[in-house]
């Protein structure tokens, strides 16, 4: 199976302040959709939470250390390695969507990340970790909007 991160960050790396993302740009999220649709996300529930519902035509999985924890329409893990178990068996592109600690678990398992960097320094206390050189940048498009952002690409190194 290939795993992909998928993230927006702004240029010094955060991701969120709390449950909030500290920007709001037009675009950005089309962008999202784009990338994973017909595919599975793996997400931490705090980031589950602050959506609010799972995304249409895409298969959820929350990871969560609660294991009474239960959302319709979703699948749950208790660990990163049952949440890549569960999303092989679905036979979908699969993504981490968040949050940052689940980033950090998933970055060794990663063959792809999609990282659209927001254009602006952010205030807040969730950052996505930093890249590490076993990538190689594949592709990359700048767009403008309210707040311009960089839509890159990077794939692991053989």
């Amino acid at each position: 199976m290939k795993l992909a991160l998928i993230a927006a960050q702004s240029e010094n790396r955060v991701i969120g302040n709390g449950p909030d993302i500290p920007w709001k740009v037009k675009g950005e999220q089309a962008l999202f959709k784009k990338v994973t649709m017909g595919g599975a996300l793996i997400m931490g529930r705090k980031t589950f939470e602050s959506i609010g519902r799972p995304l249409p035509d895409r298969e959820t999985i929350i990871v969560t250390r609660n294991p009474e924890y239960t959302a319709e329409n979703c699948h749950t893990a208790d660990s990163m390695e049952v949440a890549l178990e569960l999303a092989e068996g679905l036979d979908r592109p699969t993504f981490v969507a968040g949050g940052g600690e689940l980033y950090a678990l998933a970055l060794p398992f990663a063959d792809t990340l999609h990282l659209t960097t927001i254009h602006t320094l952010a205030e807040g206390d969730v950052y996505f970790p930093e890249l590490p050189d076993n990538f190689k940048l594949v592709s990359e498009t700048g767009y403008k909007s309210n707040i311009d952002y960089t839509y890159r690409v990077y794939e692991r190194r053989c």
